[in-house]
C-alpha cells in the first residue's frame, strides 16, 4: 500500500512539475523523485521512468531523448515534456 501511495505521489509530482514548466521546457524524472523522495530519491528512479512512459501512453506528456520522442525501454537519460492542449 505504501508503494502505491509513493507511486501516486510520484505521478502527481511529475505532472505538477511538467505543467508548471510548460511545453517549452522539460524535466528529468529525477526532479520529481528528488522532490518527493528526499535522501532516498534514487530508489524512486525506476518507478519515475516507468510512470513517465505511462503518462506518455496516456497522451499527457512526451518522453524525449536529445529532443526526440522515445519509446519505453530506451536506455540512457530521458526528459519529460508537458503536452499543451489543442490550440
Amino acid at each position: 500500500m505504501a508503494e502505491q501511495a509513493g507511486e501516486d505521489g510520484l505521478r502527481a509530482e511529475i505532472l505538477r512539475i511538467a505543467e508548471l514548466r510548460g511545453a517549452d521546457k522539460t524535466l528529468c524524472p529525477s526532479d520529481a523523485a528528488r522532490s518527493i523522495g528526499g535522501d532516498t530519491w534514487r530508489d524512486l528512479m525506476p518507478a519515475a521512468r516507468r510512470i513517465a512512459f505511462e503518462l506518455a501512453g496516456e497522451g499527457r506528456v512526451d518522453v524525449t531523448q536529445h529532443g526526440d520522442r522515445v519509446e519505453p525501454g530506451v536506455r540512457g537519460p530521458i526528459r519529460i515534456r508537458w503536452i499543451s492542449g489543442p490550440g
